[in-house]
């Protein structure tokens, strides 16, 4: 009896031997690795139990962006930074980075709602440390908050399935014609992400962050990942990413040769294959602000970007969403170098759009800015194309199109540029100015054409009459063909109604009728 008491015993020791392991797996609890595997597994914390629980856990962490709730319960706030010595500091300020890199699932807000907590009370006081500016960070911190925020800002976004059944032009910057009342998207975990887009702008904008330092975590990989974010349904987002990224270009001089390379390349698929991107408004202007910078006189790539990308941006149907930074783009060329705006009004001219009412009054819109900042020779090389095209667009049917094409004539500079080649542009428009006079159908329109006309009258009677008179003379021409062409058809529905029916197939030659066509 003795014995089988005695034979328990061993059994009893080795459980308590591992007590001495209690303290030190108590003490990791600030650890979110340490406390998550224990609550994960329920297996004695043997050593070779803890490696493997640990490698487990690695696979988990990079198989999904959404850790499960279970490794993530036992996330316990570290101490406050006021309660460390300052040698201490940066290496708190990492431990409070490498708590924050665990990710939840914000599509159920019950779900670990104390630990979602946890996480941004620590977001909250990392800010606030980045934010006072008081310490020199080295490189373990710089890489610790690189490595948090690739773990919760850099994500793949689901596909705009709302869009693709509607068919419109994508969502957002990317937005156009039927999507353009769509509600905005906003994404649940905004709450957390706006606090890493905040801590990521401080620690961009602190001075103890050594760019030499920084530029080899905030590489290339890093930047073109941040570039794929402005695809976000959500304009907080991209509105962040904006800004942050304007830092960038601003820090890392040698960054910005490749930021506007990428984003190059954003717009070239956008025009050539997809159509759809929430973020091209926010990325041009980023653009905007880079093309005030661009020193003169301008280099070749510069010009290349404004032909190959700015001006076929006008080509989507979608432009409207992004129109007002596009022209602000072009505008800086255009002010910059006043020769690139007979570049730029050929590339108008070659997208002009024929069907859609809507992007011919903003074309309009953006030609008088232009034409307002052209000067005399450069206006003379496309003045002909582009006076056909306002002819166009004075005698369409949309009385928007028309009315807009006739106010660039309440533009002084405009007008001075049109006397001083009126022999060249009356001829051009004066035959509009007629047909609008005589048969449009909006009287607003009429009125304003009546204006244009006297506008041309006081520029030069004579060579207003002359021009009147050739007008008259085609107009007569027209008439005469019209009227033959009449009487042709008249002597051929004549000819159809006295032709008797055949009986049977007989080919029947008409030579009178066939000889009178030919006249």
């Amino acid at each position: 009896m003795l014995k089988q008491i005695f034979s328990k015993l061993p059994r009893k020791s080795s459980d308590s031997s591992d007590s001495p392991k209690t303290p030190r797996s108590s003490s990791n609890r600030s650890s979110p690795r340490s406390s998550s595997t224990s609550s994960a597994h329920g297996t004695p914390k043997s050593s070779s139990g803890a490696s493997a629980s640990g490698r487990s856990n690695a696979t988990k962490k990079t198989s999904s962006a959404v850790f499960p709730a279970s490794l993530v319960a036992g996330i316990e706030p570290l101490v406050p930074f006021n309660d460390v010595p300052s040698s201490e500091k940066m290496n708190l300020f990492v431990s409070k980075l490498s708590l924050c890199c665990v990710t939840f699932d914000f599509t159920d807000p019950s779900k670990n709602s104390i630990e979602k907590g946890v996480k941004r009370q620590t977001l909250v006081e990392l800010v606030d440390f980045v934010g006072a500016g008081t310490m020199k960070f080295n490189e373990p911190a710089i890489h610790a908050l690189c490595k948090m925020c690739s773990a919760n800002l850099f994500r793949v976004f689901p596909p705009n399935y709302r869009s693709n059944m509607i068919g419109g032009g994508g969502g957002g910057g990317g937005g156009g014609g039927e999507n353009d009342d769509d509600e905005p998207t906003f994404d649940p975990a905004w709450p957390h992400l706006q606090l890493v887009y905040d801590l990521l702008l401080k620690f961009i904008h602190s001075s103890g962050v050594d760019a030499k330092i920084a530029k080899k975590y905030m590489d290339h990989s890093f930047i073109l990942k941040l570039l794929e974010l402005f695809d976000s349904e959500d304009p907080r987002e991209r509105e962040c990413l904006k800004t942050i990224l304007h830092r960038i270009y601003g820090k890392f001089m040698v960054h910005r040769p490749f930021i506007r390379k990428s984003i190059n390349n954003i717009f070239y698929r956008f025009v050539t294959e997809t159509e759809r991107h929430n973020g091209i408004a926010e990325l041009l202007e980023i653009f905007g602000s880079i093309i005030s910078g661009f020193a003169l006189p301008l280099k070749e790539e510069h010009k290349i970007f404004l032909w190959r990308v700015l001006i076929p941006l006008h080509k989507p149907k979608s432009v409207g969403a992004y129109f007002q930074q596009l022209s602000y783009c072009i505008m800086q060329f255009v002010e910059k170098e006043p020769k690139l705006a007979s570049v730029v009004v050929k590339g108008l001219l070659k997208y002009w759009p024929l069907t859609n009412s809507q992007k011919e009054v903003m074309f309009l819109g953006e030609l008088e800015e232009i034409l307002e900042a052209v000067n005399m020779l450069e206006f003379q090389k496309v003045m002909v194309p582009l006076f056909w095209r306002i002819g166009c667009c004075i005698n369409s049917a949309h009385f928007q199109v028309a009315e807009r094409a006739l106010f660039l004539w309440n533009n002084d500079h405009i007008v001075n540029l049109i006397a001083h080649n009126r022999h060249v542009i009356l001829p051009i428009i004066l035959p509009t100015l007629e047909r609008n006079a005589q048969s449009h159908w909006n009287p607003a329109v009429v009125n304003l054409t009546l204006n244009v006309r006297k506008i041309f009258m006081e520029m030069d009677d004579e060579l207003f009459i002359s021009c009147h008179a050739h007008f008259k003379e085609e107009e007569a021409k027209v008439t005469v063909t019209a009227t033959k062409r009449k009487q042709i058809w008249e002597r051929l529905e004549d000819a159809a109604a006295n032709v008797q029916p055949m009986a049977g197939r007989t080919a029947v030659l008409v030579t009178p009728l066939t000889s009178s066509i030919a006249c």
